[in-house]
């Protein structure tokens, strides 16, 4: 039997572990290979999740997920575009550079002349009023928090996804192995009924029957190797490979495990862990930065500056003050906007956080009644089922049952055995929904 209880099939074992046992020839050798493991020691851990050019070994659900977090391409343009963000808060706290100006006139003329030559050099500065600069950065920081919580949104999106992609291709594979198991115990019960159609013990209708029933094992093991072919390629797309590896593997568990907490209890970690809501809750931040910003905008800032003035044999210095007189503009619409946006961000967080728990009741509601069903399968009807087709072909092997009886009992076996990995399929989807609704891991 191919399933039985959660924990119990893998489809690859896995590897046996190896290595050198032989001595080195003195402690100089041994101090020096030791120094070396060292050095290469987080190099090869990092193999262990890295793609080469090697043949890789199985990979779990969980190492899949760390390639993702370091290959994939959404992802790394995602970190950048999140850097891009937090550069801007460099370029929120600059200030007002000072300014320098000179001139001259009448350069020509010697410094007795009626009109003498004239020189002036000066240097002034904006200086920023209401706490701008402040503000600024306030709202670049709370920007740049907004942003990274959307980066983590997005990161669990792309990890639902690959999740699913693997439990994709761990039922593929199951499934194959199905197929090609079933294949060849068919084909070594058409050996048999050839035999006994030679010996003249089955009727030449019964078997070409018998025979016709394999190609529906053919069929099934060609769909197979399709869908397993298929999930490996979407699954090695989102860990970003740039090409599918045919020695691609994956290992994991087909039946999946229970989970333990309650709908009530994912919905706490789902308030306190979901970067979607985060960011909701940072847009607030961010929107109350702004207000400050606006009405920050609409002080006056003042320009003070200081001359040196060289005219003919006099020398004199001076200072200028340039004072904006804001009559008529004063950003008041970006005032207004502001407050209004605010208030906007607030009624989004209040709408998100209503969202994180439904998300989180349907997540639950999807997993519970798949489960059901996942384990009537794995508790019963595929025992019953074998139970059924093992006493089917002894019968009919002994003469005991008619072949119609046992090519029913084989549709039977195929059809339940089928059914059953699409309700461990459902199962594991739902679970993966559950996490990413909760933005945990909701399996022990």
């Amino acid at each position: 039997m191919l399933f039985r209880r959660a924990g119990e099939y893998s489809p690859i074992s896995p590897q046996a572990k190896g290595g050198s046992d032989s001595p080195m020839p003195n402690t100089k050798h041994q101090i020096l290979l030791a120094a070396a493991c060292l050095l290469f020691l987080p190099c090869a851990a990092l193999s262990q999740t890295q793609p080469s050019n090697s043949a890789p070994a199985a990979i779990t659900m969980q190492q899949a997920v760390d390639i993702a977090r370091m290959k994939n391409p959404t992802l790394l343009s995602a970190q950048q575009n999140l850097l891009s963000v937090k550069a801007q808060e460099i370029q929120a706290g600059v200030r007002a550079n000072p300014y320098f100006t000179a001139s001259g006139s009448n350069i020509t003329l010697g410094e007795y002349a009626n009109n003498p030559y004239d020189y002036d050099v000066g240097v002034g500065r904006l200086f920023e009023r209401g706490e701008k600069r402040r503000w600024r950065l306030d709202s670049a920081r709370s920007t740049t928090a907004q942003t990274d919580a959307q980066y983590h949104a997005q990161e669990q999106q792309t990890i639902l996804a690959v999740r699913q992609a693997f439990t994709n291709s761990v039922i593929a594979k199951a499934a194959k192995k199905l197929a090609d198991d079933n294949l060849a115990d068919f084909k070594h019960e058409l050996d048999i009924g050839h035999e006994r159609f030679k010996a003249g013990d089955l009727a030449k209708l019964d078997y070409e029957r018998l025979d016709l029933q394999l190609a529906q094992f053919e069929t099934d093991e060609s769909n197979a190797i399709t869908s397993a072919q298929q999930a490996s390629i979407q699954l090695q797309a989102l860990l970003g490979y740039d090409k599918a590896r045919p020695d691609f593997d994956v290992i994991g568990d087909v039946v999946p495990p229970p989970v333990t907490d309650t709908m009530e209890s994912l919905e706490q970690k789902a308030l306190a862990a979901r970067p979607d809501y985060h960011a909701a809750h940072l847009g607030v931040a961010v929107a109350d930065a702004n207000v400050k910003l606006a009405y920050a905008d609409g002080t006056t800032d003042p320009t003070l500056g200081a001359e040196y003035d060289r005219n003919g044999p006099d020398n004199s210095v001076g200072f200028s003050l340039d004072i904006p007189l804001r009559i008529f503009d004063r950003n008041q619409g970006n005032k207004a906007t502001s407050k209004y946006l605010a208030q906007a961000s607030r009624f989004t967080e209040l709408a998100t956080r209503n969202q994180v728990v439904a998300d989180v009741d349907q997540a639950w509601s999807g997993y519970a009644n798949a489960k059901v069903l996942s384990d009537r399968y794995n508790g019963h009807y595929m025992d019953e089922a074998k139970d059924v087709l093992d006493i089917s072909k002894f019968s009919y092997e002994h003469g005991g049952l008619a072949l119609i009886d046992y090519l029913d009992a084989l549709r039977e076996s195929r059809s339940v055995t089928s059914d059953a990995l699409n309700a461990y399929s459902q199962t594991w989807m739902a679970i993966h929904q559950l996490s990413f609704a909760t933005a945990t891991e909701v399996i022990p």
